[in-house]
C-alpha cells in the first residue's frame, strides 16, 4: 500500500498560472523527502503545460475544462450544460481514486470543478491569487478554502481572515542569468542599452504592432529583445523585415523570438537595462526579483481591470511606470525610455524592495507544515 502523502495541483490556461505552480512544486521537492510525497496535476489538457510538469516529476491527469465568458456566446451554453459538468464528474472520480491530502489551486481553467469536487470529498484546499483582484475561480472557491495566498498586499475581494501575503511565486532559476552569456546567446554586439519587450505568455498583438511601427527609431538608440508570442511571431517577423529592407544596418540590433525557454529568459533579464511588459503578476514579480526598471502596459480587457490595478500598485512603489495602452504614442514612449533609464539605479532598488522572491518557498512551507511533513 502506498503510504506517500499526495498533493494535487490545479490551475492553468496561461503561463501566469503554470509557472507559479512549477515554482511551488520545486520548493516542495527541495524542502521534503521525495520518498514521502507524490505530486499530481489535475487540469485541462495542454501539451506545453504537461511537458513542463512532467519534467518536474508530476503525475498528470487531464479533465475537460469549460469557460464562463463575460459576454454572450453560444459556447457558454455548451460549456455550462455539458463541458463543465463532465469536467466536474471527471475531477470527482479522479480525486476519489488519488485520495490526496491537499489541493493547491492557482485558479484558471478547470480549477473551479477540481476545488468543488475537493470540497464535497472534504479535501483541504489552499488557493493562490496572482492578481490584485480576486479572480472568478478563486472567488468561487475562497469560501471553503483553508488558506488564500496573495501576491499583492492589497487584494480586492479576499477574505482577510484567510489571507497570507507572500507575493507571486517565481522560478528561482531566473535569478541566475549572466550578462556575458546573454550577449553571446542573443548576439548582442553593440554598447547600446538593451530593451526587453514582452506581451506575456500569450503575446500581445497591439504591443507588437506598436513596436514595429516605431522600430526604425527604437533601433537607432537601443538593442531590442522582442518576445512576440507564438501566434504573432510570423506577422511580426514579416513586418519588421520590411523595415530592414530600407535600413539593413538596424537588423543586428533586433532579436525577435516567439517565446523564450528558461535559460534564454534568465539571460534576457540579466542583460536588459529596461523591461517593457504587460502587467500580469508573473511578469511584475519576475521583473522585480531581478531588479529591473520597467514600463508596464496593462491589458485593457483584463477581467475586473486587474492588470491596471496590478500595474499601479507596482508603479506606486517607484519600481515602474504604468503606461495605459490608449496613451501609447511614438514620441512619448521614446521619451519615457530615456527618462526611466536615467533613473534606473533608484528604480532597481525599488523593484528589489517590492519583490518577494521567496514566495514559492513560503507557500511550500505552509503546505508541508499543514500536512506535518518533514
Amino acid at each position: 500500500m502506498d503510504k506517500k502523502i499526495k498533493i494535487v495541483f490545479t490551475g492553468g490556461g496561461t503561463g501566469g498560472h503554470l509557472m507559479p505552480l512549477i515554482s511551488v512544486i520545486r520548493e516542495i521537492k527541495k524542502l521534503s523527502n521525495p520518498n514521502t510525497i507524490t505530486l499530481y496535476y489535475l487540469g485541462p489538457k495542454d501539451k506545453n503545460a504537461f511537458e513542463l510538469l512532467s519534467k518536474e516529476g508530476v503525475i498528470i491527469y487531464s479533465i475537460l475544462a469549460g469557460k464562463i465568458r463575460r459576454y454572450f456566446s453560444f459556447k457558454n451554453i455548451i460549456d455550462i450544460f455539458f463541458t463543465i459538468p463532465l469536467g466536474f464528474l471527471q475531477s470527482f472520480f479522479i480525486l476519489l481514486f488519488i485520495n490526496p491530502k491537499l489541493i493547491f489551486s492557482k485558479a484558471g481553467g478547470g480549477s473551479s470543478v477540481v476545488c468543488l469536487s475537493a470540497k464535497i470529498i472534504n479535501i483541504p484546499i489552499f488557493l493562490h491569487e496572482s492578481d490584485s483582484v480576486l479572480g472568478l475561480s478563486n472567488r468561487l472557491a475562497s469560501s471553503f478554502a483553508k488558506k488564500i495566498f496573495t501576491s499583492f498586499e492589497i487584494t480586492e475581494g479576499v477574505n482577510t481572515s484567510k489571507a497570507i501575503f507572500v507575493g507571486n511565486p517565481i522560478r528561482q532559476e531566473l535569478l541566475n542569468g549572466n550578462k556575458e552569456e546573454a550577449r553571446t546567446l542573443f548576439n548582442i554586439t553593440s554598447s547600446k542599452p538593451v530593451i526587453l519587450i514582452s506581451g506575456g505568455s500569450q503575446g500581445a498583438e497591439s504591443i507588437n504592432d506598436f513596436i514595429v511601427s516605431i522600430l526604425n527609431d527604437l533601433l537607432h538608440y537601443y538593442e531590442v529583445i522582442h518576445i512576440s508570442g507564438v501566434k504573432n511571431y510570423q506577422k511580426t517577423k514579416t513586418e519588421s523585415n520590411s523595415i530592414f529592407i530600407l535600413n539593413p544596418e538596424l537588423k543586428a540590433n533586433y532579436h525577435l523570438y516567439d517565446s523564450l525557454n528558461e535559460v534564454q529568459l534568465k539571460n534576457a533579464y540579466a542583460v536588459a537595462n529596461l523591461v517593457v511588459s504587460r502587467a500580469g503578476a508573473g511578469n511584475i514579480f519576475e521583473i522585480s526579483a531581478i531588479g529591473k526598471p520597467s514600463i508596464l502596459i496593462p491589458l485593457p480587457t483584463s477581467a475586473s481591470n486587474h492588470q491596471l490595478k496590478n500595474a499601479y500598485q507596482h508603479s506606486d512603489s517607484g519600481a515602474s511606470m504604468t503606461l495605459e495602452q490608449a496613451n501609447l504614442t511614438h514620441h512619448f514612449f521614446m521619451g519615457q525610455i530615456d527618462y526611466l533609464l536615467s533613473k534606473s539605479e533608484k528604480m532597481s532598488a525599488s523593484a528589489l524592495q517590492f519583490a518577494k522572491p521567496k514566495a514559492g518557498e513560503k507557500i511550500a512551507q505552509e503546505i508541508l507544515e499543514f500536512l506535518k511533513v518533514t
